[in-house]
């Protein structure tokens, strides 16, 4: 299970380390419905990991197994693809980073925030955990390794428990910071909120361009 915890665990800080979301928990904190928009933003991002991590550790688990020679071929190329999207999506972002001296623009979406119910933000946060491309991509690719790895049942969900945890993480901790020391924590929010807005697209393309590497690596070794 450990080899099995390595592996996934560069993917769970993948998810983590997304700062769309992480921005759009931050503008929550900081709206007049803070606490009800944040809590229900934060059940939904969990809970839209939890989907994506365990439909893929599914599916892989139908995939066919190494031979006698230890190698996956199917898995490889699988592995392949999925890090030469996150390499595509590296180009992407690099590309779309803002000029210097420009300022980054971030969704029209955000703008709503102040007046989010919990119940759309729970929305919200499921669709920015289970349906971003990105994240998509990470999750089939631990799925792949937690699916292949041949766990028994109470070992594959405490490797996905973890790899839950530390994805949600970076959502998860200022949430409940937030709840339990609101006045300390405005100010750190709101700089930590415009400093990701402006750093955004670097940081996605460099984490895409490591985790993209890594993934074609693990894929190239299962031939």
């Amino acid at each position: 299970m450990g080899p099995v915890i390595g592996e996934i665990l560069p993917l769970a800080v993948g998810v983590a380390i997304s700062p769309v979301p992480i921005i759009a928990a931050i503008l929550m904190l900081l709206s007049p419905k803070a606490k009800g928009a944040s809590v229900g933003f934060l059940l939904g991002w969990i809970t839209g990991i939890v989907v994506a991590i365990v439909v893929f550790t599914l599916l892989s688990s139908v995939l066919p197994a190494q031979d006698e020679s230890g190698s996956s071929p199917v898995r490889g190329v699988i592995k392949i693809i999925l890090g030469a999207l996150l390499l595509f999506l590296a180009l992407r972002q690099w590309r779309g980073r803002p000029a210097q001296g420009e300022q980054a623009t971030m969704p029209k979406w955000m703008s709503a925030i102040d007046s989010m119910t919990a119940g759309k933000a729970l929305g919200l946060g499921f669709l920015l955990s289970a349906v971003n491309p990105k994240n998509l991509l990470m999750a089939i690719s631990a799925g792949l390794i937690i699916g292949g790895a041949g766990l028994a049942v109470g070992q594959t969900v405490v490797v996905i428990v973890i790899f839950v945890l530390l994805a949600a993480s970076t959502v998860l901790i200022p949430v409940v910071a937030y709840l339990i020391a609101s006045e300390r924590l405005a100010g750190p929010l709101d700089s930590l909120r415009a400093w990701l807005v402006n750093n955004n697209a670097t940081i996605m393309a460099v984490l895409l361009l490591v985790i993209g590497v890594a993934v074609i690596g693990k894929g190239i070794g299962s031939f």
